[in-house]
């Protein structure tokens, strides 16, 4: 069903990447958030009053958090909650192609430690 399937090794490698990822992403986003709350309130008192640099700085945070989520994606790393940066490594359980599951991968955690099948989400996580 993936076109990549990753080791736990691999996933594990990877976990550190994310954690610094993912952290630059929060950073983006609560700053995106801040920024809509004032742009918002300066567009009610001064509508059309050309804040485009405003405008502009949104775009280019937005356009930074979706350059780090597609290059996430293009590693073939599945993206389950941006917020709380879970993610998902397509596997083959015990090195068989017949059984394709996640590893489970929340960047809170310390690394990689978790497993689920496909359909059962994380409430179906299951230690490795």
């Amino acid at each position: 069903m993936f076109k990549r399937h990753f080791t736990i090794e691999e996933a594990r490698e990877l976990a550190l990447e994310l954690k610094s990822r993912f952290s630059q992403i929060h950073i983006l986003l609560e700053e995106i958030e801040k920024e809509l709350e004032k742009t918002g309130a300066k567009m009610r008192i001064n509508r059309g009053n050309g804040q485009g640099p405003v405008v502009q700085a949104k775009s280019e945070k937005i356009s930074a958090v979706h350059r780090q989520v597609e290059e996430i994606v293009n590693m073939g790393i599945v993206i389950k909650d941006l917020k709380q940066g879970l993610v998902d490594f397509p596997h083959y359980l015990d090195g068989d192609e017949s059984h394709e599951v996640f590893l489970c991968y929340l960047v809170a955690e310390d690394t990689v430690r978790f497993w689920h099948e496909i359909g059962a989400g994380f409430a179906g996580r299951t230690p490795l």
